[in-house]
C-alpha cells in the first residue's frame, strides 16, 4: 500500500464509474462528473490506502468514522472507525483484498490500540461478507439502509501483529 499519486487518477475514475464495483453500492457515479471532479493529483488523508500490484493501482481501503446518524453502532455515542474497499474487477477472487484489509487492519492496530472496527455491507453481497468473516468481523445486527439489508459487523479490538 501507498499514499495517492497522479497517476492514480484513472484508476480512481475507474473505480467510481465501475458498474461492477457499485453494484452493491448503489450504482456507479457518472465518468464525466468524476473525470471534472477528481484533481490531477488527488489529496492524501489520513485512513485511505491505495493497493497496488505490479506499480498500477487496483483499489482502495478506508478506514473513517461512522457516523453517527447512521444505523447500526458498538458504541453508543457512535463514531466507530469502519473499514470500507474497493478493487477493481481484474483484482477480484485474487485475495488482494483480504491482504490489504488486514494490512491496514493491522496498522489501525497498532495507531489506535484497543479500538473495535466495525464494517458494513449489503447481506446480498456474499463475497463481502465471507471477507469480513476472514479478517474478524462478527456480525451484530442487521438493518434496512439505502433501501437493501445490511450486514453490520465489528471486529473487537485487537493489538498488531509482527
Amino acid at each position: 500500500m501507498y499514499k495517492r499519486q497522479a497517476r492514480d487518477r484513472a484508476a480512481f475514475i475507474e473505480l467510481f464509474a465501475s458498474p461492477e464495483v457499485h453494484d452493491y453500492l448503489g450504482g456507479p457515479r457518472p465518468r464525466a462528473e468524476l473525470e471534472r471532479a477528481v484533481p490531477e493529483v488527488p489529496g492524501r488523508r489520513p485512513g485511505l490506502f491505495v493497493t497496488e500490484l505490479d506499480g498500477a493501482m487496483i483499489g482502495v481501503i478506508t478506514l473513517d468514522r461512522r457516523d453517527a446518524e447512521r444505523p447500526g453502532h458498538v458504541r453508543a455515542d457512535g463514531g466507530e472507525a469502519e473499514l470500507g474497499y474497493l478493487f477493481l474487477p481484474e483484482a477480484w477472487g485474487r485475495g488482494y483484498a483480504a491482504e490489504a484489509c488486514a494490512a491496514a487492519l493491522d496498522w489501525f492496530a497498532g495507531a489506535l490500540p484497543g479500538e473495535p472496527v466495525v464494517l458494513c455491507t449489503r447481506t446480498a453481497n456474499d463475497r463481502a461478507v465471507r471477507l469480513a468473516a476472514k479478517l474478524g468481523f462478527t456480525e451484530v445486527e442487521r438493518f434496512e439502509e439505502y433501501g437493501a439489508e445490511q450486514w453490520f459487523g465489528v471486529r473487537p479490538s485487537a493489538t498488531p501483529s509482527g
